[in-house]
């Protein structure tokens, strides 16, 4: 087996949703220039790249964040991490515009949860846990640090030094998910 393949998988196997970050463990500039960095490379469709990626890392900004994405009980954990990635949705260029509305398909959306996985994956590579979050208070979030009322932020990447041991991966078994050449 190729051993880039193995390390991949080991990679994948490893990276989990973490809920809980050693409090006041500050990540590493270096460690999120290379994550950002992975995240800038991702693919898009018809190399659109319709993303613009805001780190938040300075403390008290960081904690309000948290707290606009806790709520109705939901991510009480993120205002203890010390890092937000969020990621807003950017025009997409003509060719992926059409290519979408051809083909009934959003690619931006596509192309974040793309984005969104090298993140959390790039993270994981550096020891650092991850959780991709939905749910938040978006007019909140975009009054603390200045996205423009007409864009979207459609995703929340919490991002820190993980507090808790690796939980034992369930995933359904591979029979159940994957076909060859036909759907069954």
């Amino acid at each position: 087996m190729d051993r880039e393949y193995y390390h991949f998988l080991e990679l994948a196997e490893a990276r989990q949703s973490d809920r809980a970050y050693v409090k006041g463990r500050l990540v590493e500039e270096e460690k999120l220039e290379r994550i950002l960095e992975a995240a800038r490379l991702a693919p898009s469709a018809c190399n659109a790249q319709p993303w613009k990626f805001i780190v938040v890392n300075e403390p008290e900004l960081a904690v309000q964040v948290g707290k606009a994405t806790a709520g109705l009980g939901m991510n009480k954990f993120a205002k203890d991490a010390p890092v937000h990635i969020l990621i807003v949705e950017e025009s997409a260029n003509i060719s992926s515009k059409l290519g979408g509305k051809f083909k009934s398909k959003h690619f931006p959306l596509i192309d974040l949860g793309i984005a969104s996985a090298h993140i959390s994956l790039a993270a994981e590579s550096e020891g650092l846990g991850s959780c991709i979050l939905g749910w938040f208070d978006e007019k909140a979030i975009k009054k603390l640090v200045g996205i423009p009322e007409s864009k979207r932020l459609l995703l929340d990447i919490t991002i820190g030094y993980p507090a808790k041991e690796k939980r034992k991966k369930i995933r359904k078994p591979k029979e159940k998910v994957v076909s060859y050449n036909k759907y069954e």
